[in-house]
């Protein structure tokens, strides 16, 4: 499994991350072809190798003629939404910028439509966490991994005037990450570099067991003490395939006099917003009243929003919060060229080395309702061609049931996990 460690030495900044993945083997030229996606043409790369405390680094620039003042999250999602980034690549950044916003709105005592950003919604901010993310899309990393925050103390200028480090944004967007403070006087974690690793992450910790096969440096602005830099390693996982464990939050609340037509809204919002997976189960409720009870999965730092959400979206007075711990299979995507077309797949490694395919269900849907052929039968055809061009070890077919864990998909069709 390709995986990528984000070892934040001295933070994580937009800047950072991008110079950290050319370094890394990004080639500069497919990273510009990725932002031409975006249609924003007041800005361009400036990409450098630099010294930083005799440590070679990459720094990217983005230079931005930009007469935007500032930005609402209505004008950050049209930009996304307008662009030709994949779609996985769109949903993770508006999420990202969702986020922000939240956070600033928080701050600010404001609301999520009416807040609006100045440094985070620039247009190098939005080159910054597109970038990274489509990025790493093009580097085939599956797995993310970071290491603690690091956070720095003192003061920085923005456009509400001196703002205290860590910055408050910056602080509220890591939460239920793990940090640590240090005596540096300087902005380490930016907003942005908060946003992303926070979101992207699937862990936190310390270098991951891989074969390791290449290290960048990114390098951040100022001059420190220590190297100003943010060191990716990027490996495949080593060993037999083993389970994942993982710590996930599960929210839940019984609701006994909302519409089936809102509920079905509630679980597409949650999802938008980051939820791995969204169950709406039938209840009896007191009295003998028919019910609904609604559970998500969901990691850590995205559990206080979809509270936030279940509370706004919903008629509930309660939510109930545990932690939960998740095995779960390694899996991997693939695309397969079928006579039905391109159909991507996941692939589950089982403990022993064995491999389980799933086919994405939208791309065969798609591919049932262009060619007429049953969905049924484009499942059976998508495994089989899968097990034969991949060369899978003894793969399974589960055409009968696909009831598999698809909660890094962040799709409403998937069936749900537990």
């Amino acid at each position: 499994m390709r995986t990528a460690y984000f070892d934040c030495i001295a933070g994580a900044s937009g800047d950072m991350m991008l110079g950290a993945l050319v370094d890394a083997g990004l080639p500069p030229e497919e990273l510009k072809a990725e932002l031409a996606k975006l249609h924003l043409k007041d800005f361009h790369l400036h990409i450098d190798r630099v010294s930083k405390n005799a440590f070679s680094a990459v720094k990217v620039d983005v230079h931005v003629h930009d007469d935007t003042p500032e930005r609402h999250l209505a004008d950050l999602r049209k930009v996304v939404e307008d662009s030709d980034l994949s779609d996985p690549v769109k949903k993770t950044a508006i999420r990202i910028f969702t986020r922000i916003c939240e956070a600033e709105a928080a701050i600010h005592d404001s609301t999520v439509d009416k807040v609006h950003l100045h440094e985070v919604g620039g247009v190098d901010a939005i080159v910054d966490v597109c970038g990274t993310l489509a990025g790493l899309e093009v580097l085939g990393i599956e797995k993310v991994h970071v290491s603690p925050f690091p956070l720095g103390r003192g003061f920085v200028s923005g456009a509400h005037g001196q703002i205290p480090l860590p910055a408050p944004a910056a602080l509220a967007l890591m939460k239920g990450c793990p940090v640590a403070g240090t005596h540096i006087d300087a902005e380490l974690v930016t907003p942005t570099g908060a946003a992303v690793l926070s979101e992207v992450a699937d862990s936190f910790g310390p270098i991951p067991s891989l074969t390791l096969d290449a290290i960048g440096y990114g390098a951040g602005s100022n001059d420190l003490e220590i190297p100003n830099v943010l060191r990716l390693i990027l490996g495949n996982s080593t060993g037999s395939p083993e389970l994942l464990t993982e710590t996930l939050v599960q929210l839940e609340t019984n609701l006994d006099d909302e519409s089936p037509e809102l509920v079905g809204h509630l679980a597409s919002q949650l999802m938008d917003s980051g939820a791995l997976d969204v169950s709406i189960i039938p209840a009896q409720m007191k009295k003998g009243r028919p019910g609904t009870l609604v559970q998500v999965l969901a990691k850590p730092q995205h559990a206080n929003p979809l509270e936030h959400l279940l509370f706004h979206e919903s008629s509930t007075l309660g939510v109930r919060r545990q932690n939960v711990q998740r095995n779960s299979l390694p899996r991997r995507s693939e695309a397969v060229e079928t006579k039905y077309g391109r159909i991507r797949v996941k692939i589950a490694t089982l403990p022993g080395g064995q491999s389980r395919v799933t086919p994405e269900y939208e791309d065969c849907r798609q591919a049932a309702a262009e060619s007429g052929i049953p969905l049924r039968e484009i499942f059976h055809h998508v495994e089989h061609e899968a097990a034969h061009t991949l060369k899978l070890p003894h793969s399974h077919d589960h055409s009968h049931d696909h009831s598999h864990d698809h909660s890094h998909d962040h799709s409403h069709d998937h069936s749900h996990d537990h």
